[in-house]
C-alpha cells in the first residue's frame, strides 16, 4: 500500500506505507541555517542601510547559524512524539520548519495536509476580548459558524481563564502570557488537526490545565492525528508521548521509545 504525502514546495511524494502504518511527517537529512545580518554600519535596519550607502561603508556581513544539523525521522499517524533537549538544541527550529514557516536549505521534510504549528508566542488580537479572539481563530480554522457558536463556551472553559473572574469579555492585553498561550491551545485544540505542532504550551498551566490538554492531545492522536511536543517538562513529554526525540545542537542524540530517551538525556544532563 503506498500514501501520498506533500512537500513544503507543493510537490506530491508517493511513499510505501509500513505495516499498514500511515506516515505524517518525513523529515530526510533536513539543514536548517539561519543567515544573521551584521556588518560595519552597525545595526541592520533601514536607517543604518541608508548611512551605509552614503558613506559608502561595505556591505553587512552575513553570519551562518546552523540550528538543525541533517536530521532525519519520519512520524506515523495516532504518534504523539516529545522533542526534547537543552535550550537552543534546535527543537522549536524543527517545529517551524516542518510548519513551513521556515525554509530547508539541504535535505526535506515531506508532510500529510497542513501542519498546525501551536506555540506560545502565537499572535492574538490584544484589543479584541478572548471570546471574539476564540471566534475569529475559529472561523480561521474552517469551523461552520454553528460549530464556532457550540463550541465557543467549550473552548473558554477548558482554557480556564473565567476562573478568576469574566475575563472572556477583558481585552487580550489583559492576559497574562500564560492565560493567553492556554487560550490559544484551548481554540488550536478544538479542531481535529492531521498534524499539530505544540511549543511549549502545556507548561503553562495548572496542574489541572496540564492534565485537561494531556488529555486532548490523546483524543487527537486516537482520531488518527499526529502530534509533536516541544517541552522543558519533562514530566508532561512521559504522560503524552510514548515516542520522543533528542536534539542536541541541532543534531538528533536518540529517536525511540520515551523513557528509555529521558533516561538517556537525563543522565547527560546530570554529567555535564
Amino acid at each position: 500500500m503506498v500514501d501520498q504525502i506533500e512537500t513544503s514546495n507543493d510537490v506530491t511524494v508517493t511513499l510505501p506505507r509500513i505495516q499498514d502504518r500511515v506516515p505524517t511527517v518525513v523529515v530526510d537529512e533536513a539543514h536548517v541555517i539561519y543567515r544573521i545580518h551584521k556588518g560595519a554600519g552597525g545595526g541592520t535596519s533601514p536607517v543604518a542601510a541608508l548611512k551605509r550607502i552614503v558613506s559608502r561603508t561595505s556591505a553587512p556581513q552575513v553570519r551562518e547559524v546552523h540550528a538543525v544539523k541533517g536530521v532525519t525521522f519520519t512520524a506515523y499517524q495516532g504518534e504523539a512524539i516529545g522533542l526534547i533537549g537543552s535550550n537552543g538544541s534546535g527543537k522549536s527550529t524543527l517545529l517551524r520548519a516542518i510548519a513551513g514557516l521556515l525554509p530547508v536549505d539541504r535535505g526535506a521534510i515531506y508532510t500529510q495536509g497542513q501542519p498546525s504549528l501551536l506555540g506560545v508566542n502565537a499572535a492574538l488580537m490584544n484589543d479584541l476580548p478572548g471570546e471574539r479572539n476564540v471566534v475569529l481563530g475559529c472561523l480561521a480554522m474552517g469551523m461552520s459558524p454553528a460549530d464556532v457558536e457550540r463550541l465557543t463556551p467549550e473552548i473558554i472553559e477548558f482554557s480556564g481563564i473565567n476562573q478568576r473572574g469574566d475575563f472572556a469579555s477583558l481585552p487580550m492585553r489583559t492576559y497574562s502570557s500564560g492565560m493567553a498561550a492556554r487560550l490559544k491551545f484551548s481554540i488550536a485544540a478544538a479542531k481535529k488537526h492531521d498534524v499539530l505542532l505544540i511549543d511549549e504550551a502545556l507548561a503553562t498551566g495548572d496542574k489541572g490545565f496540564r492534565k485537561r490538554s494531556e488529555q486532548r492531545v490523546r483524543e487527537l492522536r486516537e482520531g488518527a492525528g499526529t502530534v509533536f511536543l516541544v517541552s522543558h517538562q519533562l514530566s508532561s513529554v512521559r504522560d503524552t508521548c510514548e515516542r520522543t526525540i533528542w536534539l542536541e545542537s541541532g543534531v538528533l542524540q536518540m529517536d525511540g521509545p520515551t523513557d528509555e530517551v529521558i533516561k538517556a538525556y537525563e543522565a547527560y544532563v546530570n554529567g555535564k
